[in-house]
């Protein structure tokens, strides 16, 4: 009988034996030298827990609340573009995941399902990203997720330009894809894979319709190439414009987020997109207590390498009110569909609630920064 993964690090070595190298890469990669992939990890293992003993930890409970919505525990899923080349209407199946764990999922603008499909298939808490490729284009989504029921938007700022990520320029990382001989032999070895490919890459179907029917627009979306010119008048607009919850996704400085709070949004994510943007950039987690020390009224959440369920309880410990989750649940959907989604969103909760108890935490509002203690750094 298969075993089901023990761990998100099983769940990603099954999706990388499942996957073509360049869509795994895709998945798994990050911005040039792609440093700040790998110190948001190392941030998460620079933090230790100082336990109390003699708890009452018999009874644990992970639920929150943000804003007036009640959560079954301080996550949500991070929006992940062209996860279709993942697993076939990926979208859907981590939308349906999301809803089983009571927990709200964000749909990528660059999604292959489109936000009318989420919200008639999967429903649940849907919140929706917005890329601003150009103002109109950004106007009529917004439109399209108020129609469709969405009540909260999340406006990602940190992609004037792409990233330069280095692995998909090596594998030819395209859309639709470019089939050169080695691709297609790469294909050939992944047979499960290609058996529900082999049409090729899924459109974006947000951007299959009247507002944007023509391929520059799509390819603008692929290459990341946003509306530059996109500043805090902008923001504003969007914020007169928007009459529900409006998240802003991608600030790092302290000053930024006062900014932001200031123009009445009601919440924003710490974020450098996963490493993916600004090689180099700090670290969620690093800017995290230096910002929960403003005490914003406001919702802070924070992504980029939330890879066990203790990482989520020292975000919270440090000051957030919760994390984005995206690799963790892609690579669970790359692995085996919605059943593999399912398994990382368990996995997360289980190392949670564990990690509740060991620490001597019963209810998850009672995690503080005086658990946390910073790691001596290692001899050389």
């Amino acid at each position: 009988m298969f075993r089901p993964a023990i761990n998100i690090a099983e769940l990603r070595a099954r999706a990388r034996r499942r996957l073509p190298r360049l869509v795994f890469d895709y998945l798994d990669g990050a911005a040039e030298d792609e440093l700040t992939l790998h110190d948001n990890r190392a941030q998460f293992a620079a933090w230790r827990f100082c336990p109390r003993m003699l708890c009452d930890v018999a009874e644990r409970t992970l639920s929150t609340r943000w804003w007036d919505r009640p959560l079954a525990a301080p996550l949500a899923i991070a929006p992940v573009g062209l996860a279709g080349v993942f697993w076939p209407q990926a979208d859907v199946a981590v939308a349906r995941a999301a809803r089983a764990a009571g927990v709200p999922y964000i749909l990528s603008t660059a999604s292959n399902s489109s936000i009318e499909t989420i919200a008639r298939e999967a429903g649940g808490d849907l919140w929706f990203q917005l890329y601003v490729i150009n103002r109109s284009i950004a106007d009529g989504l917004v439109e399209r997720a108020e129609r469709a029921g969405y009540r909260t938007l999340v406006l990602t700022v940190d992609v004037a330009l792409g990233g330069k990520r280095e692995r998909d320029l090596v594998n030819g990382f395209t859309q639709p894809f470019k089939l050169t001989p080695r691709v297609l032999a790469d294909m050939i070895r992944r047979p499960h894979w290609l058996s529900q490919n082999w049409r090729g890459a899924p459109p974006l179907a947000n951007l299959v319709t009247i507002e944007a029917p023509d391929a520059e627009s799509q390819a603008a979306l692929v290459a990341r190439r946003m509306d530059a010119s996109y500043d805090w008048s902008a923001l504003q607009r969007l914020r007169d414009m928007w009459p529900h919850r409006l998240v802003v996704k991608g600030l790092l400085h302290p000053d930024d987020v006062h900014q932001a709070f200031s123009l009445g949004v009601d919440g924003v994510v710490l974020s450098n997109h996963g490493g993916r943007q600004l090689d180099g950039a700090v670290s969620a987690l690093e800017v995290l207590p230096e910002i929960s020390r403003l005490r914003p009224d406001n919702l802070v959440l924070i992504d980029g390498g939330v890879r066990r369920g203790a990482d989520i309880l020292k975000a919270v410990a440090l000051g957030a009110d919760g994390v984005l989750v995206g690799r963790a649940v892609q690579y669970g959907v790359a692995a085996e569909g919605e059943t593999g989604a399912r398994r990382a969103l368990d996995i997360l909760t289980d190392e949670m609630d564990r990690s509740m108890a060991l620490a001597g935490v019963a209810h998850i509002s009672q995690a503080s920064p005086e658990l946390m203690r910073r790691a001596a750094p290692t001899a050389s």
